[in-house]
């Protein structure tokens, strides 16, 4: 019985390392979105791969009858939301943003690498709609041929807002192992700030209102919970049933379900009580860890990126909304973030940490046009068109590879650059700390000279003794 249990915990805490290695992880959740492309568009493959996806799952007595595909998305996502509330809390308590005039530049540096992408995305689009082949206003799409209209297109404006910090950690794990920690943690806090915009964005615009009651159980729900789990002792089955009910009515309002993850994520207790060492919000974001980047992550990116396309060719490469959407997260993220840390720091007067310029972050920056997982989300959630959401999906993939390809190579010269000055600043230091102890040798009375000490020089001094004989002393100094 003790092997046994000592070998679950073994395997629990390979899980646990797998989960926190932001290399290994997003390496996992990259082979599950690019695995679901192929299974839904190989012959052999593609009708099983749909029937799954298709097949409906209900909970009787409610409106809850999704496909698989659907609950990958609205029901096991709500487990990354959970502990992206519950990440936030503990952020906004302790952690990078409870000091906002120390997060100032990272933080606006979210919000310009939000508005960024929207406004080339849409010029991208006007631009095609105007120029490209079809009518004036209409756009054409080179995988099957339908015309669509500028006005249904623009619908996907929020589609490249988003940042992947899991992706984007990822490469800064591959590629940029001697960078200094400011960097991480500038594009930590700003990658927080992106998730929070990204949540309010969501419910804001994608959310269509129900009937108003619904609000009135989120609220209880939510009364209940801030009460349940700052208690001594967790009645962790009444938690769930609570969280569950929160996601349920959340649906029923309209609103996105997995914003029920955040909210309850950010009424958890982000503070220590009751004795203990460490914050629950910390700790139940830990735990929560290996289920959000090992099974709701990975499963979304199968299900997210397994559209079927009638045929899978280089042409689709060349369509509108691909196009516009390599433009808006591979040049829009980091030109956003990028001018508004010069604006913030040549104009606002704002300070960036210690040791680092401007010009340092756009490597990482480039990294924050890894999309992914918001971006897919918010695909499905703005085209009702299948055939859009499905090249808005394509095109985010590819947006958020060619980020990932270019901030990898940017990022591995930066870390060399660093690698190299800090090599030669701890040379220079062993050189200096070589010479003090070289000097303090001679000087302890040895009579061994050091390596830095001067050569003596001998000095004639001619004379003359009493009985008139000619002498010459010499005279030995430094």
């Amino acid at each position: 019985m003790a092997t046994t249990a000592g070998a679950k915990k073994g395997l629990w805490s390979t899980i646990r390392r797998i989960a926190a290695s932001d290399r290994i992880s997003g390496l996992i959740m990259l082979g599950f979105a690019l695995t679901g492309l192929v299974l839904a568009n190989l012959p052999a493959t593609a009708h099983a791969f749909e029937t799954v996806a298709e097949t409906h799952l209900f909970i009787p007595y409610t409106n809850l009858d999704l496909p698989i595909g659907h609950w990958a998305q609205d029901g096991l996502l709500t487990i990354f939301f959970l502990t992206v509330g519950l990440e936030l809390k503990q952020e906004l308590t302790t952690g990078s943003l409870a000091n906002p005039k120390a997060a100032a530049v990272p933080m606006l540096c979210a919000v310009g690498g939000m508005i960024a992408p929207p406004i080339l995305f849409l010029a991208v689009t006007a631009l095609f709609s105007q120029i490209g082949p079809g009518e004036p206003g209409t756009l054409i799409l080179t995988t099957t041929g339908s015309s669509i209209p500028f006005s249904e297109m623009s619908h996907g404006w929020a589609v490249p807002t988003a940042t992947d910090i899991a992706f984007s950690l990822a490469v800064l794990a591959l590629f940029a192992k001697a960078l200094p920690g400011s960097i991480r943690a500038f594009l930590m806090t700003l990658a927080t700030v992106d998730d929070l915009l990204a949540i309010i964005l969501i419910a804001v615009f994608f959310s269509s209102i129900n009937a108003w009651y619904w609000f009135i159980g989120i609220a209880v729900c939510a009364v209940i919970w801030a009460y349940l789990v700052r208690l001594k002792k967790v009645p962790w089955i009444a938690v769930g049933i609570v969280g569950v009910l929160a996601w349920i009515m959340m649906f029923e309002a309209g609103v996105h379900p997995t914003l029920a993850g955040v909210l309850v994520g950010l009424l958890t207790p982000s503070r220590e009580m009751h004795g203990e060492l460490s914050p629950r919000a910390e700790r139940y974001a830990n735990k929560l860890q290996p289920f959000s980047a090992l099974l709701a992550l990975p499963i979304f990116a199968l299900f997210a990126t397994g559209v079927h396309f009638e045929s899978v060719s280089p042409l689709l490469l060349a369509s509108p909304l691909v196009i516009a959407l390599i433009v808006a997260l591979v040049v829009g993220k980091p030109l956003g973030i990028i001018t508004t840390a010069w604006l913030a720091t040549h104009v606002g007067g704002l300070k960036m940490a210690k040791g680092l310029r401007v010009r340092d972050m756009i490597p990482a920056a480039v990294a924050c046009g890894i999309g992914f997982t918001v971006s897919f989300l918010i695909a499905s959630l703005a085209y009702k068109n299948a055939e859009l959401s499905a090249e808005a999906r394509f095109g985010v993939l590819v947006a958020s590879l060619i980020a990932a390809a270019i901030s990898g190579v940017l990022l591995s010269r930066q870390s060399k650059r660093f690698e190299k000055a800090a090599a030669a600043q701890a040379a220079a230091a062993e050189a200096l700390a070589d010479a003090e102890a070289g000097e303090s040798i001679d000087g302890n009375g040895t009579g061994q000279p050091s390596r830095t000490t001067k050569p003596t020089t001998p000095t004639e001094h001619p004379g003359t003794l009493a009985d008139g004989t000619a002498s010459v002393e010499i005279d030995f100094r430094h």
